[in-house]
């Protein structure tokens, strides 16, 4: 059994290199494609507390029932959000990483570089050809 778990849209790019990030340390995650699998109302709010972020910071603000539910109104609870991602799963941003060094919305992909338990051991490059760690398994800054 994993433990590294990601929570993951394999439609997203992001996700997709979050993923490919964890597997170049060696390690093979559970992954939970959470469209499929949506989490239950539980995990959400265990999974926002081990952030340590809002639940805002969970809500994808990019996908059209968003702005038909105008869900970025300051009048919603965070329970009413949280309703909200359980019965719209596509509200969930993505990926979410959870390992034993923390829990964490990896946006970008290289966030979850800082919880990985294992270093990476190749150089990796996003699908887009951004650098991202070099041939050493260090990761690469680039200037923004």
């Amino acid at each position: 059994m994993s433990t590294i778990t990601i929570y993951h849209n394999p439609a997203c790019g992001t996700s997709r290199n979050t993923l490919a990030l964890i597997r170049n340390s060696g390690e093979e995650p559970e992954v939970i494609e959470y469209l499929k699998t949506p989490p239950g109302r539980d995990t959400l709010q265990a999974l926002v507390a081990a952030t340590g972020g809002s639940v805002r910071d969970l809500l994808r603000s990019k996908e059209k029932i968003h702005q038909e539910l105008d869900l970025g109104a300051a009048r919603w609870t965070d329970a009413q959000l949280l309703d909200a991602i359980v019965q719209h799963p596509v509200l969930m941003n993505r990926p979410i990483v959870v390992t034993p060094l923390g829990t964490r919305l990896c946006r970008p992909s290289e966030l979850v570089l800082d919880i990985l338990p294992q270093p990476q051991q190749a150089a990796f490059n996003k699908e887009d050809g951004e650098p991202v760690v070099d041939t050493n398994g260090v990761r690469v800054h680039v200037a923004r």
